[in-house]
């Protein structure tokens, strides 16, 4: 993926240079690493941040959490990505929270706390990539058979699926 002129790569460049964002001043203290690419803010935080995180850019005006989902970038480590795509109508802004985890580790706290419209979101990451989700409501399946083997959109998932 290539990488615009006018990005902005590291936490403390973006920092810096968008001081006054909403975004990034709420999560300035809680932020591992951002970045500012063809007009999109990334910020990554920590599995054990990710709540405060969201109850921190829903202080800081953004009111509509948009959708949640997961990149598996086997095999690489850290392996899962999750991404929270949250918005801010009154301020006319998007940011992405991001966390990174291992796939010896693959979970992430529940953010139902902070934003109920997640439920069905992490239902959806934990049936198709297998990312556990604590504190979760309801932590089922959502799309694939109760029975079924496996988390298909794992990139070591066969492709024909298990027989």
């Amino acid at each position: 993926m290539s990488i615009q002129a006018n990005a902005l790569i590291g936490k403390t460049d973006v920092l810096a240079a968008m001081a006054e964002n909403p975004a990034v001043k709420a999560l300035a203290e809680l932020a591992t690493d951002a970045k500012f690419d063809r007009n999109e803010l990334t910020i990554t935080v920590a599995r054990e941040n990710i709540v405060a995180a969201c109850e921190a850019v829903k202080d800081a005006g953004f009111n509509f959490f948009e959708d949640a989902t997961a990149v598996d970038w086997f095999p690489q480590e850290p392996r899962f990505q999750i991404s929270y795509h949250i918005v801010s109508h009154r301020l006319k802004q998007r940011v992405r929270l991001c966390v990174l985890l291992d796939s010896s580790d693959a979970s992430v706290p529940s953010i139902t706390p902070a934003w109920p419209s997640a439920n069905f979101y992490e239902r959806e990451v934990f049936d198709l990539f297998g990312i556990v989700f604590p504190g979760h409501p309801r932590l089922t399946r959502i799309m694939m058979p109760e029975d079924w083997r496996g988390h298909p959109l794992r990139k070591d998932y066969p492709v024909e699926g298990y027989r």
